[in-house]
């Protein structure tokens, strides 16, 4: 296939035949086993599009031919893609690359990629977010303790005016800390990235959990693992935390720009937040959430007069535990299947069925939660 492609392209240059069809012939510096893709203003930017999948001809050498019946755009915009945003081309250095213009509906166009993101990675660091310790011993009335809690703002929040909107995150430990016992999610440098794409800005507040009393600041109510103080840490959050965030920092308050998330425990406290404060928590971000703790969640706070839009990315993966991923889809169905509920929540199940239950994954789904969640109006 490989001497067939160089074939044609020897063909077409020496104008012996006129392709019918626009050919894109694809060499790359850095390849691996990823498939690529072509993504642009003629799929609606889709990153994993089968229709236009690229076929892999030899060792850094890719080939796509558009179909006979395709509906050219007056001009053709477009990137190649590993599969996902986290995974588009770069330049040599590094840098992002501006989209790929084309005018042609026949013969063959050769391009070149140099390099490929992976995982969203790397990063400039003029992009990080400001890391701001809010307090040592911030104050939790609620459970007569205090914690350290963290603010991530965005890298000009200093010479903006800008109001942001809000996410409220569990676990601060291993979101940023690059010293975190099992691993970080890298927060902080997949922020800088999504900053640098113009996805979309915000700020992270981070809790840090209560170290050997995380299980039970974060049960709520009575469940297998005894009694929980979860309702009295979700007071923290709506009562205490979230009005001192409003006044301090510049902050879009309303529920529809704010969220909270979080994985594993701090993922179920995330839920139990949503459902009993929803006119707090717009967004709900949760990863891998520890439903076998509470399988039967009692929906019954949502029974409010009006639904109101509701946004909930649930991640969770194949390689976890044997329930894992039954749970997350019966709390979807149950959400979804509430009375006048269709309409107004909107849920986005992503599943890796490679992914295990650590910091590596959840860091992988961050900023599709955040950019889904606060940043497009895609509902699934």
């Amino acid at each position: 296939m490989q001497k067939e492609v160089e074939n044609l392209v020897e063909d077409v240059e020496s104008k012996k035949i006129i392709e019918p069809q626009l050919n894109i012939i694809l060499t790359t510096d850095e390849d691996d086993e990823r498939p690529v893709y072509i993504s642009g203003n003629f799929n609606n930017w889709i990153t994993q599009d089968k229709n236009f999948e690229m076929e892999r001809v030899g060792q850094g050498l890719y080939h796509f031919k558009f179909a006979h019946d395709f509906n050219y755009p007056d001009e053709l915009l477009y990137k190649f893609t590993r599969g996902d945003w986290s995974e588009v081309e770069i330049d040599k250095f590094g840098n992002r690359t501006e989209n790929r213009s084309c005018k042609q509906k026949n013969g063959v166009r050769k391009e070149h990629v140099a390099k490929w993101r992976h995982n969203w990675l790397p990063f400039k660091s003029k992009f990080l977010p400001k890391v701001h310790l809010i307090s040592e011993e911030f104050e939790i009335p609620q459970l007569n303790k205090t914690r350290r809690v963290w603010a991530l703002l965005p890298h000009d929040y200093e010479t903006s005016t800008e109001h942001y909107p809000v996410i409220y995150l569990q676990d601060a430990q291993n979101l940023f800390n690059e010293n975190a016992q099992y691993g970080n999610w890298e927060i902080d440098k997949k922020l800088a990235v999504m900053a640098e794409y113009k996805i979309g800005k915000i700020i992270v507040i981070a809790v840090e959990h209560a170290e050997k009393e995380r299980i039970k600041e974060y049960n709520v109510g009575n469940t297998v693992l005894g009694t929980g103080e979860g309702k009295k840490y979700i007071r923290f959050l709506t009562d205490t935390l979230k009005p001192f965030v409003d006044e301090n920092f510049r902050t879009k308050p309303e529920r529809e720009f704010t969220g909270i998330g979080g994985s594993s425990m701090g993922g179920l406290v995330s839920i139990f937040s949503g459902i009993m404060y929803p006119e707090v928590f717009g967004k709900l971000m949760i990863f891998s959430p520890s439903l076998w703790v509470v399988p039967k969640i009692k929906l019954s706070f949502l029974d409010m007069d009006e639904p109101q839009d509701t946004r909930i990315y649930l991640y969770a993966g194949g390689d976890e535990s044997a329930t894992m991923i039954d749970h997350v889809k019966n709390f979807k169905k149950r959400l979804l299947n509430k009375e006048g509920f269709a309409e107004k929540m909107k849920v986005r199940l992503s599943i890796n069925m490679e992914g295990k239950h650590n910091e590596r994954y959840w860091s992988d789904e961050f900023p599709k939660a955040i950019e889904w969640l606060f940043f497009s109006d895609k509902n699934e």
